[in-house]
């Protein structure tokens, strides 16, 4: 059955793998979030349950980690639990299918084959998968039982159960300048009370291994003490109002910058985990900082708010018959300078100050075509910093301190700008681990943060993670797929915030999704007003904006579920252009 548009706009959850986008119908919604884990809801061994039956009961019990998945070794021979290696893996499932190979007396065999749609690895972080699923299991009956006697090493977590187990959650670690926090999504089974000891024992542990050479924590050399409601009371910590309080053993030796990145990682931790404060931190018993001694709240950290962004202080831009226009709320005026005279220019990127910009200008046509990167002040002259027969639109890292693109669908380089100066060079970025991934990289998008990239390869999303080496060279590392089951190809993408990716794709319905950043999600935005194909995309925390066949609109992600719609871009209507925001 198809989902209605009202139900597209309410944004359709996917978990990656299981579904595929079609492109000509509205994908179904196949899941949803609860706020919380379900908990005291796993199946228990049933008397007298057949044995097919009995197996879809175990896969449900599987996703309850508690204890070894104790729930789950109920379903399994004492001699099965003995052997039965619960950590060797995690994989989740979907559409299982459930085949008898043989039942003689009192034993069973069983195939196991479904749909393999991600695995769960240590600590939560999930890696988005496809592929088939097959597995052997052999039951046996005893005092007219049946009970599970052998199986295969690891977890198999049916997708419907695991999503009522289990809830997303953001760690936020540091970025290499300590200038803001970065997401490290994980998957969490834990009841609300327990939630805050969770991500801080996690955050103490550290980031997942992928992202360990990118970010920094200021919780790794410390312990914590059993969490509290903020006056101390032990009961309900993590529910309702009262706050938590939390006692850093270790910390008292950490300076005063040290202290505030601190507060950051955890205040915007237990936040975005819907954890109310105040956060009351301690060092070794004193207040982590004598001007909080109540209590930090998201205000105090505001500097590191992994959720602001530059473009409302620089406004939307447009590249507009090759040349970058300024978009008012009663028009568009054109910019002085290169940028804005001129009439080539086939993408553009602004600096996230708005002062400077980055921008592919072509000469000749077809395969004669040659396009060359342009780096200057925004109103002011470009010089040309490199050639190729394809460069991707620039990007920007933090602190507008270096471009970035692709060139010729493998090179990646980057262009640092001397800080006195404003001269640029071209520096090649080791991009090797994403060789295997396939073709020419035709999109190329770095995260505000930095700290990671979305590309497009041969039509598919990937992400992966920007490294800075000790000699001051940079890596791409740990490409992951990020929007398995898109349906069609990706034609470009930009980062909504930290942990999503506004993908557009080449389908004639729902032609706009947003991914998480691990492939654990996928929402379809709505159609409504657009007129495919839809070709461009940029995007802030808040708005989105695209462009198709008759203008650039945009999306408030803020607007009320029946009331999100597509709005059309003054001064950019019934023209051919392209949205631009800073980064």
């Amino acid at each position: 059955m198809k989902v209605s548009i009202v139900a597209a706009l309410a944004a359709v959850f996917v978990l990656a793998g299981c579904a595929s986008l079609p492109d000509s119908s509205t994908p179904q919604a196949i899941g949803t979030i609860a706020p919380s884990p379900v908990t005291g809801e796993v199946p228990v061994p049933t008397p007298g349950r057949e044995p097919n039956l009995l197996l879809r009961d175990f896969f449900g019990a599987s996703t309850d980690p508690v204890n070894r998945h104790h729930a789950a070794r109920q379903f399994l021979t004492p001699a099965a639990a003995d052997r039965w290696d619960d950590g060797a893996s995690m994989t989740i499932v979907d559409k299982v299918d459930v085949l008898q190979d043989e039942r003689n007396g009192d034993r069973a065999s069983f195939t196991i084959r479904a749909n393999k749609v991600g695995q769960l690895e240590p600590g939560g972080s999930y890696l988005a998968t496809e592929g088939s699923f097959e597995a052997k299991i052999q039951l046996r009956r005893i005092d007219g039982q049946w009970r599970i006697d052998e199986l295969p090493p690891g977890v198999i977590m049916d997708r419907p159960q695991f999503l009522k187990s289990y809830q997303r959650n953001a760690l936020y670690f540091l970025d290499p300048g300590e200038a803001a926090v970065v997401p490290d999504l994980r998957w969490i089974s834990a009841r609300q009370e327990n939630l805050p000891e969770r991500l801080v024992d996690l955050l103490i542990t550290g980031p997942k291994p992928v992202l360990a050479n990118a970010v920094g924590n200021q919780l790794g050399n410390l312990s914590a003490a059993p969490i509290t409601k903020a006056d101390g009371r032990a009961e309900g910590v993590g529910t309702g109002f009262g706050g938590v309080r939390i006692d850093f053993q270790g910390a008292a030796g950490l300076d005063q910058r040290r202290r505030e990145l601190l507060a950051a990682q955890v205040v915007w931790t237990l936040a975005a985990a819907e954890i109310s404060g105040p956060y009351v931190l301690l060092a070794d018993g004193k207040p982590l900082d004598e001007r909080f001694p109540q209590g930090w709240t998201t205000a105090d950290v505001a500097s590191t708010n992994p959720t602001a962004s530059a473009s409302a202080g620089v406004g939307l831009h447009a590249l507009r018959d090759g040349a970058l226009v300024t978009v008012t709320d009663t028009g568009v005026l054109p910019r002085p300078g290169y940028f804005g005279s001129a009439t080539s220019l086939e993408s553009i990127a602004l600096s996230r100050d708005g002062k400077w910009a980055a921008g592919v200008s072509t000469t000749g046509h077809g395969p004669e075509t040659v396009r060359t990167l342009m780096g200057g002040p925004i109103d002011g002259d470009a010089v040309p910093l490199l050639k190729g027969g394809a460069i991707t639109r620039p990007t920007w890292s933090p602190g507008d301190g270096s471009v970035w693109a692709v060139v010729d669908g493998t090179q990646v380089i980057r262009a640092d700008r001397d800080p006195n100066s404003g001269q640029m060079s071209v520096q090649p970025v080791d991009s090797a681990a994403t060789a295997g991934l396939g073709g020419a990289i035709t999109e190329f998008r770095l995260s505000r943060d930095g700290v990671r990239a979305a590309m497009i390869v041969d039509g598919r999303v990937y992400v992966a993670v920007v490294e800075r080496n000790p000699d001051g060279r940079y890596q791409l590392m740990h490409p992951r797929p990020a929007a398995v089951g898109l349906g069609s190809p990706a034609l470009a993408l930009d980062w909504s915030g930290g942990d999503s990716v506004v993908v557009v794709r080449a389908a004639s319905e729902i032609p706009v999704v947003v991914v998480s950043q691990d492939g654990s999600r996928m929402d379809a935005l709505p159609s409504r007003n657009l007129t495919p194909p839809v070709d461009s995309a940029d995007a802030s925390p808040t708005t989105v904006f695209v462009g198709d066949e008759r203008g650039v609109f945009q999306l408030n992600n803020n607007d009320p579920a029946g009331d999100r719609y597509w709005r059309e871009v003054p001064g950019l209507t019934g023209v051919k252009a392209t949205p631009v925001l800073p980064g």
